[in-house]
């Protein structure tokens, strides 16, 4: 399906760091396009785009029907974010929110492309050396976000071979760009303060993925009716070390580059014990450490994005030194750094 004026496009969280930016590629290619806006949320980089608004969100079924009513094509973006909290309020969305959506999508009769964005979050807690598509997601050990990223693409796939619904599966790794609202926020805050330390020697790779690659792999999938049914790997063309990744934030904020060094086995205790503890305590916020900061930041996290390359013809263009250039400068506009 070539995405072009004749399509109706529908973006799921459309105010978000992804959502925000396919809507702003949507309308750089013309195309007409709805989106669904919760009460009270923050929709002012919306007023800049001619967007067809539905007051709504995915736990809403009734906004769903309207938000799907005679769309051609959904980019779903929408999930609950996070790395601490009960699982099933990540379900709630992640999960029986996609299940709304689908059923929405499907009475509409309208639907030839859905675009279903996952995470390389869902492959297991462990070093990656080159994992592809060819690994299933892991079941067990991981948080209540990439548990139930898990559980909304086996929906996904369970709609593809149940109901031939035309749907793509895209799995991005870590997403920075201008206008992320939540875990780069918290890394400047803490290089800001001298607290951050690294967790091992911070040699190992992250899978960082600049939102802008992530949209142009988005749009190639709409654009590809060869790519129904498949799992893609969405990473930068260069995979950076830990130690690149916060040096390159901390010189382009301004401050200092950190030293600290925290032995993983050392990390790995304190946040087993963190977390023990906080869960006991019934605490709302997630410890210091906790097992998904670990694979945030003491991991191997290095994925082959090769199938992408042959059957998306994804060529991501912004290179990650770029890329964070960039994502800090729009940070310094909102004197946020």
């Amino acid at each position: 399906m070539k995405t072009d004026q004749n399509q109706l496009l529908l973006v799921t969280g459309a105010t978000g760091l992804v959502g925000s930016h396919v809507v702003e590629r949507a309308t750089q290619r013309g195309l007409s396009t709805r989106v669904i806006v919760r009460p009270g949320s923050d929709s002012q980089l919306l007023d800049e785009s001619n967007v067809e608004r539905v007051t709504g969100d995915v736990t809403d079924p009734e906004s769903l029907r309207r938000a799907a009513d005679g769309v051609t094509c959904i980019i779903h973006c929408a999930a609950k974010v996070g790395d601490w909290g009960p699982v099933d309020a990540y379900r709630e969305v992640n999960v029986r929110g996609l299940e709304a959506l689908l059923a929405a999508a499907e009475q509409s009769g309208t639907l030839k492309r859905f675009i279903h964005v996952s995470s390389l979050g869902v492959y297991a807690a462990r070093d990656h050396y080159g994992t592809d598509e060819s690994e299933l997601p892991a079941t067990a050990g991981i948080d209540g976000y990439t548990l139930t990223k898990v559980e909304s693409e086996q929906l996904v796939v369970k709609h593809i071979h149940e109901k031939q619904l035309p749907a793509t599966i895209l799995r991005p790794g870590f997403i920075y760009g201008p206008r992320d609202r939540t875990v780069l926020p918290r890394i400047l805050e803490r290089l800001k303060s001298g607290k951050f330390a690294f967790l091992g020697s911070g040699e190992k790779l992250m899978n960082n993925t600049f939102v802008g690659n992530l949209v142009d792999a988005i749009f190639a999938a709409c654009d590809r009716d060869e790519t129904i049914g498949q799992i893609y790997n969405i990473a930068d063309p260069r995979l950076v070390s830990k130690l690149e990744f916060i040096t390159t934030i901390a010189e382009a904020a301004g401050y200092t580059v950190p030293t600290k060094k925290v032995p993983l086995p050392v990390a790995r205790f304190l946040a087993t014990v963190m977390e023990g503890t906080w869960k006991l305590l019934g605490k709302t916020e997630a410890p210091l450490l906790s097992g998904a900061r670990i694979k945030f930041l003491g991991l191997n996290l290095d994925f082959c994005i090769d199938k992408a390359r042959r059957e998306l013809g994804y060529d991501p263009a912004v290179d990650f030194t770029a890329g964070m250039q960039t994502t800090i400068d729009w940070f310094r506009e909102q004197e946020i750094v």
